[in-house]
């Protein structure tokens, strides 16, 4: 039969020991998200920055690579 001393007195030495060391572990988290949030921020609002590089072929139709792509804004203003 299996010696059940020690048995007990290893689960009450692992039931004293503390469960952790505070916040260390949820701030990594946070950490580690808010800075995962950041980049995907800055890839969404730099994305609507982003030169055009097809040559013209906009939604605006013309040939000029989008340079009159706002005076149909305009005109309504």
């Amino acid at each position: 039969m299996p010696d059940t001393a020690a048995t007990a007195e290893a689960a009450v030495a692992l039931l004293a020991a503390p469960a952790g060391q505070g916040l260390g572990d949820t701030l990594r988290i946070v950490l580690l998200v808010s800075l995962v949030g950041g980049v995907l921020l800055a890839w969404f609002l730099l994305r609507g920055y982003r030169a055009d590089e097809t040559g013209g072929t906009d939604d605006t139709g013309g040939a000029d690579g989008g340079a009159d792509r706002n005076t149909e804004r305009d005109a309504n203003a």
